[in-house]
């Protein structure tokens, strides 16, 4: 279908037919197929090792996302030329919604094909780009994003990691820490933010071999399989050609590439909650009380269909923002000169709406998962 392209925020204003609102039933045969191998990827790969990957037992998650780079999983978004497959972005929203039964795994990997490889695709030169992506799709190189520093979280535009051009200009040399970084402590290539001379808020690429450490693992009350740690830079050398953008531009990468991210986390949580409403409606459907399945009670009816309400509603709002972003990149080609600047543009339009489908849908999940642990009494408090 067609997506006549508006403004962001318009929907507040303007009323759109409803041929032209995105749903999940304009999905087509090439994001059925994706959501059919991201099933069966999971049910084959994940499910049995998700146990050891909630552990984190060495080497386990690494090994079942190698699996998913066998399958293309990594390399939706990444063009041809770069060893990707090129597919749009609904069919990237397809995959995270399918991978979305378990934040310990989904970690690993939205991390790393979300805002791990994103400022490269968007941002990086062709020689970054021709070094960097073709590693990052078949795992050759797990990516993970550097941004938040103890006393710079949300005001990232505060971190203190400074980044200082050596003598002979050939290196900027690093000096700082970050905190919680997701895949932090296995990753092998970071999206890492500095000030040059303690001003000039610049992205870098920044592979582990130029000298990062991590500290230990965050004991976390939840996703526990995901790898979450500080990192350290002392005198880090990184290359001059690794400057990700322009010096000073920083904030241009760091603010699109969690756009999207914000965005990716809506087909996520969706599809934990269907997960957790379907299991809720199998143990409803089982489980008796007074000679009758709870099922057929009204109180855990009532609890079934807000949950099923609060689901529609988050697919419909993620799918709606895809079809706008998408309505804005028609006729889109990896092959234009200026195709990551079109990409920005369209995401950027959108700003709003992505953080919009990110709220709702954790928020959504959230309150899934508490009425799953109800409707399963006694039962939903043990592991």
């Amino acid at each position: 279908m067609t997506i006549t392209s508006t403004k962001g925020g318009a929907f507040l204003i303007e009323d759109r037919a409803p041929e032209e609102i995105f749903t999940a039933e304009d999905l087509g045969e090439q994001h059925i197929a994706i959501g059919r191998t991201t099933d069966e990827f999971w049910a084959q790969e994940v499910a049995p090792n998700l146990e050891a990957i909630r552990r984190q037992e060495p080497g386990v998650a690494r090994k079942v996302m190698q699996k998913a780079a066998d399958l293309g999983l990594l390399a939706i978004p990444i063009p041809e030329k770069f060893g990707g497959m090129e597919l749009d972005l609904a069919s990237a929203m397809v995959a995270a919604e399918h991978l979305g039964r378990d934040g310990s795994y989904a970690g690993w990997e939205g991390a790393h094909t979300g805002i791990g490889t994103l400022p490269i695709l968007y941002f990086g030169n062709e020689q970054q780009k021709q070094r960097y992506l073709p590693k990052l799709a078949r795992l050759e190189m797990l990516a993970a994003y550097a941004l938040t520093e103890p006393q710079a979280g949300s005001d990232a535009l505060a971190c203190r990691t400074r980044a200082d051009l050596s003598s002979d200009g050939k290196h900027y040399i690093l000096n700082g820490q970050k905190m919680w970084i997701t895949n932090g402590g296995a990753a092998d290539l970071f999206t890492v933010f500095a000030k040059v001379g303690g001003d000039k808020f610049t992205a870098f690429l920044v592979e582990r071999a130029f000298g990062v450490k991590s500290g230990a693992e965050e004991q976390k009350m939840g996703i526990k399989g995901s790898s979450t740690t500080a990192l350290y830079f002392d005198n880090v050398p990184v290359p001059v050609e690794n400057v990700l953008g322009e010096i000073g531009r920083g904030h241009i990468i760091a603010l699109n590439v969690l756009n999207i991210g914000r965005l990716k986390l809506g087909p996520a949580c969706v599809g934990g909650a269907k997960d957790v409403l379907a299991i809720s409606l199998k143990y409803a459907k089982e489980r008796k009380a007074f000679g009758s399945p709870i099922a057929e009670f009204g109180a855990i009816q009532h609890k079934l269909a807000e949950m099923a309400i609060r689901i529609y509603a988050a697919e419909s709002m993620v799918w709606r923002v895809v079809g706008l972003i998408e309505g804005q990149l028609e006729g889109f080609s990896w092959d234009r000169p200026d195709a990551s600047q079109t990409m920005l543009r369209a995401v950027e339009e959108y700003a709003a709406e992505c953080s919009m489908v990110k709220v709702f849908s954790s928020e959504m999940l959230n309150y899934v998962v508490d009425e799953g642990v109800q409707i399963h009494g006694g039962y939903g408090f043990i592991k």
